[in-house]
């Protein structure tokens, strides 16, 4: 069995049997995701973060936090900077878990 394996096994264990672990999971989950997005989106669109920084009139450490710590991020700063990289920001609401 391969170290992913194990990891994605004890977190559905751990989801399964802790509703609060379930719950900051799923949260923390989707933050990472939102960061990860906009990094990918960067790098795809070969822009560094100072590049992005500029274009946003914001820090190249305000864009570092963004794709890696995008708990509590705004709605407005997230579409600001997709904006910046040529793409939209697109909300689905889905049933809760």
């Amino acid at each position: 069995m391969t170290m992913k394996n194990d990891v994605e096994n004890y977190i559905e264990r751990r989801k399964r049997t802790d509703k609060a672990f379930a719950n900051d999971f799923e949260t923390g989950y989707a933050e990472f995701k939102i960061g990860l997005m906009l990094r990918e989106a960067r790098e795809q669109a070969g822009v560094t973060q100072e590049k992005l920084a500029r274009i946003t009139k914001t820090k190249k450490s305000a864009i570092s936090r963004l794709e890696n710590h995008a708990e509590d991020v705004r709605l407005s700063t997230v579409s600001r900077v997709a904006r910046a990289l040529g793409k939209a920001v697109r909300i689905e609401l889905v049933e809760a878990t």
